[in-house]
C-alpha cells in the first residue's frame, strides 16, 4: 500500500489511454447501477429537487441533509412556495444544518427564478450560475442531472478520486480538465453521481475499499491519501449557556444583524463560567474547525430587555441556531 507525495499541480505519472477511459466508463455506471444509495433526490431530475439536494450537500454528510430535505420539501414542495415564504420561516426549517448563508442564497435565488423567469430554471450551467448561491461546481451538478448537460463536476470525492486514478494530487484547472475528459457524455449525470458515490463510500480518504473497487484496475495509487499541507486540526472550546424557563415558554436572545455567523437567529443568552457551579447537563457540539464542549446552566433570571420569551409551541417554527435546538432538545423543551 503506497502513499501519494505529489506536490499540488505536479504532472499525474499515468493517464489513462482512450481505451482505459471507456473501460472505466463501462464499470464505474455498471457498479453504480447496481449500488447507487437510495436517496429521495434521485427520484426523479425535477431541477428544484436536485438544485435544493445540492446546496444541502455543500459541506453537510448525506446522513445529516436526509430528514431536513425530506421536511422542507413538505413546507416549500415548489420554488413559488419557496420565494413567498419569509425568510425567518426558511431559517427556521433550515435550522440543524449550519452555514445558513446557503439557506439565504437560496431563498433568493428562488425569489429571481420565479419573478425574473416565470418559475423557470435556467437550462444550462451557464444560466444557473448567474442564480444567488450557485457556483461553478453547483451549476454542472444541476445542469448534468436535470438537463443532460455533458458537463463534469468537481468536488472533493471527485478530486481523490481523479488523483488516485492518474497518480498525482490534482488541484484548480488540472483536476475540471481531467474530470471532463473522462464523463461519459452519453449519461453526464449518472457518471457525475457515480464518481461522487465512488469517493463517498470506496474511495474514501482514509482506509478506503481498494478490493470493492469496480475500477481498481485503472488506478495508480491505492491505499490511504496522504493530508494535504495545511490541513487544520480541530479546536477545542468550552462555552456557556443560560436556560430561562417559565410556564410554557423559554428565554431566547438574537444574534446581531451584523454578525458574520449566523446573523438574525436566536439562541439561549451566552454567560461567562460560574466557578464551582454544577451545569443542568453538557452537550458537544463541532462546527467546522471547532470542537465545543458546552455547558447549560439554569438562569432564573435573565435580562429581559436583551431578548424575549418565546413560547414552546412556537418554536419548531422559530429560526434557531443549531446548538440552540440541540440544547433544547436535550432539555426536551423541543420535539
Amino acid at each position: 500500500m503506497t502513499r501519494n507525495h505529489r506536490r499540488k499541480n505536479e504532472k499525474p505519472t499515468t493517464l489513462l489511454t482512450a481505451a482505459h477511459e471507456a473501460g472505466f466508463r463501462q464499470r464505474l455506471l455498471a457498479w453504480y447501477d447496481a449500488n447507487a444509495r437510495d436517496l429521495p433526490w434521485r427520484k426523479n431530475c425535477d431541477p428544484y429537487r436536485v438544485w435544493l439536494s445540492e446546496i444541502m450537500l455543500q459541506q453537510t454528510r448525506v446522513a445529516a441533509v436526509l430528514e431536513h430535505y425530506r421536511l422542507f420539501l413538505e413546507k416549500f414542495s415548489t420554488v413559488h412556495k419557496l420565494a413567498r415564504a419569509r425568510e425567518a420561516t426558511v431559517l427556521a426549517a433550515w435550522s440543524g444544518l449550519g452555514y445558513y448563508r446557503r439557506a439565504r442564497m437560496l431563498h433568493a435565488a428562488a425569489k429571481v427564478v420565479v419573478q425574473e423567469q416565470a418559475g423557470q430554471f435556467p437550462k444550462d450551467s451557464e444560466g444557473l450560475r448567474r442564480l444567488p448561491g450557485i457556483g461553478r461546481y453547483t451549476a454542472a451538478a444541476i445542469a448534468s442531472i436535470a438537463y443532460n448537460e455533458p458537463t463534469a463536476v468537481v468536488d472533493g470525492n471527485v478530486e481523490r478520486v481523479l488523483a488516485r486514478v492518474h497518480g498525482g494530487d490534482m488541484q484548480g484547472e488540472v483536476v475540471w480538465t481531467a474530470a471532463q475528459k473522462l464523463l461519459d457524455t452519453s449519461r453526464p449525470g449518472d457518471f457525475n453521481q457515480a464518481m461522487m458515490e465512488l469517493g463517498a463510500t470506496v474511495c474514501t480518504p482514509r482506509q478506503p475499499k481498494c478490493l470493492l473497487c469496480p475500477v481498481s484496475e485503472f488506478c495508480s495509487t491505492r491505499g490511504e491519501t496522504a493530508p494535504l499541507p495545511g490541513t487544520t486540526r480541530q479546536k477545542k472550546r468550552e462555552v456557556c449557556f443560560g436556560l430561562a424557563k417559565r410556564k410554557g415558554e423559554v428565554f431566547l436572545v438574537q444574534r446581531p444583524k451584523g454578525e458574520r455567523l449566523m446573523p438574525g437567529m436566536w439562541e439561549l443568552p451566552e454567560l461567562k463560567p460560574p466557578n464551582g457551579v454544577k451545569p443542568l447537563f453538557t452537550v458537544r457540539h463541532s462546527i467546522t474547525v471547532t470542537d465545543y464542549s458546552v455547558r447549560v446552566m439554569e438562569l432564573s433570571k435573565p435580562a429581559e430587555e436583551s431578548g424575549k420569551w418565546v413560547a414552546l409551541s412556537r418554536l419548531t417554527a422559530f429560526p434557531l441556531t443549531g446548538l440552540t435546538r440541540k440544547i433544547l432538545r436535550s432539555a426536551e423543551l423541543l420535539g
